[in-house]
Parts: structure tokens; sequence; C-alpha cells
């Protein structure tokens, strides 16, 4: 399977998550341990650290599992803002705004700030309101493979119309990503069924 081109700074809005392989991007208490054990490509946090100009969450994500760590595991250094209804009760944290607006002046905010880099949105439900709205340039997704079987779902439609999406690269943008996995107990003994 073909990777996709490096990301590139161009104060695009990215949808960014690494998501299970049934759709979770958090457990069901915001656990980020699906990413635990998982490789990536080499360079590929180092694109995110270089291209990523700001970061926009929300106040679940900050509470449960972020707190007042940096993305990329400290890697990356810059504004983060944290869109909430209740800005005045947030532990705060350095480089860290806590906004009480809707989310398209959010990103209007954090576009600014981002300085021509690209705005990652690091929340589902927000990044659902942005998608919506029209405001997400590119949605970018690392497949973990595992199973969660319960979490926090990267979109939920909730009965809305199916949004179509295209594949960025060459070839058929609406042709599917096909993957292939083997249970990791099956994986281990070689067994074929």
């Amino acid at each position: 399977m073909n990777d996709t081109a490096p990301q590139t700074a161009g104060g695009k809005v990215l949808w960014h998550f690494t998501m299970s392989l049934d759709g979770f991007v958090a457990g069901p208490n915001h656990e980020m341990d699906l990413m635990t054990g998982v490789s990536f490509r080499p360079g590929l946090v180092e694109e995110y650290v270089e291209t990523t100009g700001a970061v926009l969450g929300g106040r679940d994500g900050w509470d449960h599992a972020a707190g007042d760590s940096r993305p990329y595991g400290g890697a990356w250094d810059g504004p983060i803002f944290v869109l909430t209804h209740h800005p005045e009760d947030a532990t705060p944290a350095d480089g860290v705004t806590f906004l009480n607006c809707g989310p398209a002046e959010a990103v209007r905010i954090g576009l600014a700030a981002a300085g021509g880099m690209n705005l990652e949105v690091f929340s589902p439900t927000i990044g659902r309101q942005l998608l919506e709205q029209g405001l997400i340039d590119e949605i970018d997704l690392h497949i973990a493979p595992i199973l969660l079987g319960a979490g926090i779902r990267l979109y939920d439609n909730s009965g809305r119309e199916p949004i179509h999406l295209h594949r960025v690269g060459e070839g058929d943008p609406t042709s599917a990503v096909n993957v292939r996995y083997r249970p990791a107990a099956t994986a281990k003994t070689g067994a074929m069924r």
C-alpha cells in the first residue's frame, strides 16, 4: 500500500488523528494508548512538527488526555487553542489559550496564529462541526492495527447525509483504500487459514 505524500505547510485546516481500524481515535475515557507499540513511517512525526503552526482541540480531550502535555511527545512547540464553553474553570498551561466562541471563529484565530502553517484539529467533535461547515481542508488519518471496540469515534453521523471524500494523491480520488491485517496471534505463528 502506498503511503501519502509528505505533509506540507500551506495554511490548511488539517483534521489529524491516529485511528483504530474500527474508527476510534481514543478509548472510552479519552485514553490514547491505542498508539502504544504502533510504528509510523520514518520522518512522519517530524513532518507534522515542521508543518504545524497551531493546534485546535476540545475541552474533553484537554481535560482527560492532554493536560499540559505537548503534541508529538513535546517535539512541537506552538500555540494551542482549546475550545470550551467554560474557560473560567480550565487549568491554565503555558502556550494554551481557552476559547469560548464558535468553531469557525476558533479556526480564524488558529489560522492567524499558525502564521501560514497548518492548523491541526485534534478533536472529533470540533472536526465534525468544521467538516459540516466546509472548513476542513484535509483529513489525515493513520490507521493503527488495533480493534478497540469502544471509545471516541472519529466521526459520528447521527442520521445526517453521508459526506463523500476525495482521496488525496494520484489516481482515482474516489477509489477505496485497501488494508489487510491479520490478528497478532495468527501473525506470530505464521498460521494461515
